[in-house]
């Protein structure tokens, strides 16, 4: 199957889910994860009209950057866990930031010398919902403190909350934290909800989801080397 056929198979599925939970198309965000592919992939999909890239490893990223740099309006989103060491890196490389999820974070970032093109850095608070110690992320119970704490970064632009359940392949198990998520977003008040992968986007975007971010269904299964 080739890119532009996985491209209109979930184009189709997103829009069967905002119909039937009364939403729009224009209201929910898609993010090809693009993780171990290389630059030629993210390029067909630039061609393809897609626009939002997730990438999960600093410095992978940054090896395929150079090849990147002709997709003008391009936009890309760090959706894997930030080492302290790669945070000037990854504000240099990114767009958006998805993974915060601890006030030293946070203030690393506000620190590091970021694009002066850009005013601000988006970035997104993870939310750990799941007990699993392999799930990154910051409690829910700690999360007044660190928006607080981010919103007197005058470098970054908190816009909402990400999350990544225990991976399940009945999306009505992994529904109630998607839920939870949406939830918490509207207590604080923040307006994007990024959640939802290849085999569940459906009910993540039922349940509010802005951006889903989705690597599989779009160009299949990735090197496990």
């Amino acid at each position: 199957m080739s890119l532009r056929e996985r491209i209109e198979i979930v184009e189709d599925r997103i829009q069967t889910a905002v119909r039937r939970s009364g939403r729009t198309r224009d209201q929910v965000t898609l993010v090809a994860v693009t993780k171990k592919f290389p630059a030629t992939v993210t390029c067909e999909a630039y061609s393809l009209g897609l626009r939002v890239f997730g990438e999960n490893y600093v410095q992978e990223f940054a090896e395929k950057h150079p090849a990147l740099a002709g997709l003008a309006d391009a936009q890309f989103h760090l959706i894997g866990h930030l080492q302290s060491n790669k945070v000037r890196q990854a504000t240099e490389l990114f767009h958006t930031i998805e993974t915060v999820d601890s006030e030293k974070l946070a203030r690393r970032l506000n620190e590091a010398d970021l694009n002066q093109e850009r005013k601000s850095l988006e970035v997104m608070i993870e939310v750990k919902l799941s007990p699993e110690d392999t799930k990154a992320g910051a409690a829910p119970e700690a999360l007044p403190a660190l928006i607080d704490a981010i919103r007197t970064c005058p470098n970054l632009k908190l816009t909402g909350l990400m999350t990544m359940p225990p991976w399940n392949p009945d999306p009505e198990t992994t529904r109630p934290f998607f839920r939870r998520l949406a939830e918490l977003a509207r207590i604080h008040q923040l307006p994007k909800l990024s959640m939802g992968m290849s085999h569940d986007l459906e009910a993540a975007i039922e349940e509010g989801a802005t951006h889903i971010r989705v690597g599989t269904a779009l160009f299949g299964p990735r090197s496990k080397t």
